[in-house]
């Protein structure tokens, strides 16, 4: 194989010497024709001379404790004899050798990054690089350490404040990112896998980005290389702005696969703002449970397009209460700004103070309407339904629900305390049939069939019966600590 490439390389050279005349000849004409590059290549030295000096590394130590690492067969099982030798406990045989054992203290250093915003020692990071850390030592790039002092942190915006005992310090310029447009380059220095002031680069892929277990950050999306060791350093843009802070990759691995997350930096310095003061971090809060709507979603609640924000769950006495929210209703606007999927609700709501007065866009049975409501600052100690139902009484009376296939039992009134809810009942079994399709599981409770409350099997029994087959209906379910919608579909 290795002399096959040898002998097309030789071939080619030789085309390129044969030819050599003719390509000479043609080139200026190709060039005068192509005219100048609408793109030039960026150059990021001039950035990294002047704030990379003002990116630091972070040094964590965290005690913990050592968690039983024993085989994970029972002690009479025929496989323990074979699997145990390689599940001993730590220090034992078969165990990590000087590894701490089941129950003893034992401590963890990690890595992360940072950037200093005033010459007097204050340092933003991400709040994953810091918390819990009884031990936070920040490196600057001209090898000086210091013990940094934690002055507060937002565990669900993920950003934190540290304080160092420093003067004169380098400093990085806070940019805009309102302004950052998808397909500008942009530049991240850290610290990944430990490898201090890495810079590494690439163009934003996307703005506004919602995660899952993040819905109050509009992420910046890139493609810039960020590996463990990048998290908490900065984002610049072309002018040497820091325009976000590095906080989270998408991998199968482990490592960087092409997805890249920031904290865009405005909404992080809001939040650094309220951290220096010593304040609780303030999120606006409208005290729903919202979905996307799918297709089928969509035409089961009558409406044309699938859009907007789905509201499956009601907080009582929250501020949608209040307004008249009720599940079921789509949010299609929000003070005047369009709602086209659920993630974007989250971040336009946080960001505001309590007491602001909003417009919300509504559709209602097909139909539009406008709601008023009043945002509430997020309680601190909101919690949340019981991640599992109380079973039903033995004596209780069940019912199954042919139709369907599913076996169906009242909630206890403890149970009932337990989630928040006045009605539905609870799914004690699913067969092969429309619920299983659905998405219905064993211990969720049905709190609403086409829009109508469920109080008992019997309610649901007769309301199944004359359901039209083949269209879309929504089935509001709880489960765990939510509720959500999904699309039921009854054969003829």
């Amino acid at each position: 194989m290795k002399n096959r490439v040898l002998g097309r390389q030789r071939l080619a050279v030789a085309l390129c010497v044969g030819l050599g005349l003719s390509i000479g000849m043609v080139a200026p004409t190709w060039a005068a024709a192509s005219g100048q590059a609408l793109v030039g290549l960026p150059d990021f030295t001039p950035i990294v001379k002047q704030y990379g000096p003002a990116v630091v590394n972070i040094s964590t130590t965290e005690t913990k404790v050592a968690r039983d690492t024993g085989s994970p067969f029972p002690p009479n099982s025929p496989l323990n004899q074979f699997f145990a030798p390689f599940f001993g406990a730590p220090g034992q045989p078969g165990g990590p050798q000087g590894a701490p054992g089941a129950g003893q203290k034992y401590q963890v250093q990690s890595l992360g990054s940072g950037f200093i915003v005033s010459p007097d020692g204050y340092v933003v990071t991400a709040a994953h690089v810091v918390k819990g850390a009884q031990k936070i030592i920040v490196s600057l790039t001209n090898h000086h350490q210091y013990t940094a002092h934690l002055v507060g942190l937002s565990t669900r915006m993920d950003v934190a404040l540290l304080k160092i005992d420093a003067k004169n310090l380098p400093t990085v310029q806070i940019g805009d990112s309102g302004k950052l447009e998808v397909g500008q380059w942009v530049l991240a220095v850290g610290s990944p896998f430990g490898f201090e002031n890495s810079v590494t680069q690439g163009v934003v892929s996307a703005t506004s980005r919602p995660l899952p277990d993040d819905p109050y950050i509009p992420f910046i999306q890139t493609d810039v290389p960020i590996n463990p060791g990048n998290s908490g350093g900065p984002l610049f843009n072309m002018r040497g702005q820091v325009i976000g802070i590095n906080d989270q990759i998408y991998t199968s691995s482990g490592g960087y696969m092409g997805l890249s997350f920031s904290i865009p930096i405005n909404v992080a310095m809001d939040a650094v703002k309220q951290l220096k003061l010593h304040q609780k971090v303030h999120f606006g809060w409208l005290g729903v449970m919202i979905q996307d709507v799918s297709m089928d979603l969509a035409k089961s609640f009558h409406m044309k397009e699938p859009v907007g924000a789905l509201v499956s769950q009601v907080v009582p006495d929250g501020p949608a209460a209040k307004a008249g929210l009720r599940p079921g209703d789509v949010i299609v606007s929000f003070d005047g700004q369009s709602i086209y999927n659920s993630g974007q609700l989250p971040p336009l709501v946080g960001a505001l103070p309590a007491g602001f007065k909003a417009k919300l866009g509504v559709i209602r049975d097909g139909k539009p309407m406008i709601l008023n409501i009043m945002v509430e600052s997020l309680p601190g100690n909101l919690e949340n339904a019981a991640a599992t139902s109380a079973a039903p009484n033995s004596s209780a009376q069940k019912g199954e629900v042919k139709r369907l296939n599913v076996q169906v039992g009242p909630l206890t009134a403890e149970a009932r305390k337990q989630l928040n809810v006045n009605t539905g009942v609870l799914v004690l079994g699913v067969g092969v049939g429309p619920a299983a399709e659905a998405g219905i599981r064993p211990g969720d409770v049905i709190l609403q069939v086409a829009q109508q409350q469920i109080a008992n099997a019997t309610d649901l029994q007769k309301l199944v019966a004359v359901l039209p087959a083949g269209q879309p209906i929504p089935v509001l379910v709880r489960r765990g600590e939510g509720s959500f919608y999904l699309v039921l579909s009854l054969p003829h």
